[in-house]
């Protein structure tokens, strides 16, 4: 038995997935991203590991990596397909649409008149997204049609593919706050809220961690989110609508839980070794 470790930095997430596999006396080697060559037509450097827990900050590497190492028949947690539908916006709302799971209303648009077009006619305000990106970041309220014909022209000018698809959802009044629910496997294993008087309220942007009781209900929707791109250890963020109750905002694959571990005492770097060592047996 030989696990990887793949990473872009070593964070505190990290060290806590090297102690884990430490614990349970699992070799393991650590491989940086950024020093990655992979030869198509040769995996035998590769084949010694029974599993590679992919940890890459950066979405590309990740992807690319873990699509070659699925073709090779070495697992990863979390695997390629996965990746590509949690690190898309659009194809995480559309994984979620196919599967009935309740999510805020969305909007795709092509050229920044259609996205203007498309925000008018619905109404402000609005959010707009970049259909690749994390942390909170190149998010933006829009409140008013000035605020829209500006931030359009910057997206249109920065020319960028993540800027060329506007990515239009419905704004939510949250209560303020979110919940970020952490499923592995089959189940929800602990969920935090996420509050800030600002509206975007990732705890990467200054947001504050309280536990989040795990009822049956949220429970369901974060599972039936995590089946919806295709599972494994995934972080579901989840909006509170006065109306319509839990609604999918956006789901993550390669989740941070250095807040989330001391505040709610559930060991995910131990479930994450446990997870990715399950599937050592559906190798082929």
């Amino acid at each position: 038995m030989k696990i990887a470790v793949l990473y872009s930095r070593v964070r505190v997430e990290e060290k806590w997935l090297f102690e884990a596999l430490e614990k349970r006396a699992i070799p393991y080697d650590r491989l940086d991203d950024r020093e990655v060559a992979l030869r198509l037509s040769d995996s035998s450097v590769w084949t010694q590991y029974d599993v590679v827990i992919e940890r890459s900050l950066s979405f590309k590497n990740g992807l690319y990596i873990s699509q070659v190492l699925n073709a090779w028949g070495i697992p990863t947690v979390n695997m390629a397909h996965v990746a590509a539908t949690c690190g898309d916006k659009l194809a995480t709302s559309v994984a979620l649409q196919r599967a009935g799971v309740p999510q805020p209303e969305v909007w795709v648009a092509f050229t920044p008149e259609a996205a203007l077009e498309t925000m008018e006619r619905i109404g402000y305000p609005v959010v707009l997204k970049p259909v690749i990106g994390s942390w909170g970041r190149l998010l933006a309220k829009i409140n008013d049609r000035e605020a829209a014909e500006a931030i359009l022209e910057h997206k249109d000018v920065l020319g960028s593919f993540q800027h060329s698809v506007f990515y239009i959802q419905e704004y939510i009044k949250k209560p303020g706050r979110d919940i970020r629910s952490f499923v592995i496997g089959d189940r929800t294993v602990c969920a935090i809220y996420r509050s800030s008087p600002h509206w975007i309220t990732n705890t990467a942007r200054g947001g504050r961690a309280e536990i989040c009781p795990v009822t049956p209900e949220l429970d369901r929707i974060s599972v039936a989110a995590a089946q919806a791109v295709g599972g494994g250890v995934i972080a579901i963020d989840i909006l509170e609508d006065p109306i319509r109750g839990y609604l999918v905002n956006e789901v993550n694959h390669t989740m941070e839980y250095h807040s989330t571990v001391p505040l709610t005492g559930v060991d995910i770097p131990g479930m994450i070794v446990d997870y990715a060592l399950s599937l050592v047996p559906q190798r082929v």
